[in-house]
């Protein structure tokens, strides 16, 4: 069509995305929910990802979002005044993190829970009296590990129970090369 403007997608900046790993029951969602306002307070806008290993349900049987998705719809979008959220059928495989980071908005930092496999800086949440191994001497993708006890490790060591300090070194992290040289190694 002559004289319309040309539609273009604008191309966006990678968004920064550091995972926050470990085994069940370490604290990583407790280190995260400690992070978020210290790392807002430092002026950074901040998403989240959470894997979740078993199926989940947002919704409830008996709700009008239940019964369209149970009637057949493939998406349903939630809204109301003070938040909206996407449901969305997965019939196959789960959808790569790549997908889903390009479904959110802007923002300076995505902190994933999980996903310890996809190639992204973490920090691993390590507690040695869980018993389990640590993941990093696998994963070179590891850049810290936050624990609760002395550790030998050729990562940075963070103390687990100081999140400011975690949020301290986070913005570091973010802020230098050696992010851009793991986001780009991974």
């Amino acid at each position: 069509m002559a004289g319309a403007p040309a539609r273009c997608r604008r191309i966006r900046d990678p968004v920064k995305v550091l995972g926050v790993i470990g085994w069940s029951g370490s604290g990583k969602t407790t280190l995260l929910t400690a992070l978020l306002p210290l790392l807002r307070a430092s002026g950074l806008t901040v998403s989240t990802v959470k894997h979740a290993h078993h199926g989940f349900d947002m919704d409830r049987p008996g709700k009008d979002s239940f019964r369209h998705r149970e009637a057949g719809a493939q998406e349903v979008l939630v809204v109301s005044g003070s938040r909206w959220a996407l449901l969305h059928e997965v019939a196959g495989p789960e959808p790569p993190l790549e997908a889903l980071l390009a479904r959110l908005a802007p923002v300076d930092l995505v902190l994933v829970e999980g996903f310890k496999t996809h190639p992204y800086p973490k920090l691993e949440v390590h507690r040695p009296e869980l018993g389990k191994p640590p993941i990093w001497p696998e994963q070179r993708d590891v850049v810290a590990v936050a624990t609760d006890a002395a550790l030998a490790c050729d990562r940075t060591v963070l103390p687990l129970n100081e999140p400011a300090r975690v949020a301290e070194w986070t913005l570091r992290f973010l802020e230098s090369t050696a992010y851009i040289q793991q986001s780009l190694s991974g």
